[in-house]
């Protein structure tokens, strides 16, 4: 028997497509690959500050451009940042209504800059039961106080909880919280995982 009562979403790299890293990559003149411009982009304070909700876009902008030393203005940084999600991956919504049997939610470090626009413009908030954003939380991924709060607001046991993420560090500390974890990218590697735990059968 199938215990998983939630199934727990990241949006970015998982729902949501995403397309910011280019730009970064160049801006940067071309010093870091693609998953050294993410580690830079995780652990940066500027953007850690911002995604908590402790800092305005403006701020954020000023803060990201110093730091990373990016040969743009604030509002041109601004202006191309509000566009890294491009829109949902082909799929997702047959897929999370073919899931409306679970409890659904998402669980992403964001800000105030794309989370309108994946609430609104894509329609993430009318197809999950429960959200959860960084900025609004004041807590990030993968710190465990943000599972924590995450787990208490859905008044649930860890082991009822599926989680898919793209980063491995968050899965490894939702894996430490107890959650079953699982490192995807897009719609098709996370049905493939549903398909083989008996959550959905195969469409095939």
């Amino acid at each position: 028997m199938n215990t998983i009562e939630i199934i727990l979403f990241d949006l970015g790299g998982v729902l949501v497509e995403l397309t910011g890293v280019p730009t970064m990559i160049k801006w940067t003149k071309n010093i870091y690959n693609e998953s050294e411009m993410w580690e830079a982009w995780l652990r940066s304070p500027s953007v850690r500050s911002f995604e908590k909700g402790d800092t305005t876009a403006r701020q954020f902008a000023t803060d990201i451009i110093k730091e990373m030393n990016l040969p743009v203005g604030i509002e041109e940084f601004i202006d191309n940042f509000t566009l890294w999600p491009s829109g949902l991956y082909p799929g997702v919504p047959d897929l999370l209504n073919r899931l409306s049997h679970k409890t659904l939610a998402c669980f992403s470090n964001s800000n105030e800059l794309h989370w309108p626009r994946l609430m609104k413009e894509m329609g993430i908030e009318k197809m999950l039961d429960y959200h959860f954003a960084s900025h609004e939380m004041g807590k990030l991924k993968p710190d465990k106080d943000a599972f924590e709060h995450v787990l208490s607001s859905l008044g649930c046991h860890p082991a009822s909880v599926l989680f898919f993420d793209d980063n491995e560090l968050n899965i490894n500390s939702a894996r430490e919280m107890g959650l079953m974890a699982y490192r995807v990218k897009g719609p098709q590697e996370i049905e493939d995982i549903l398909v083989d735990m008996r959550i959905l059968e195969n469409p095939n």
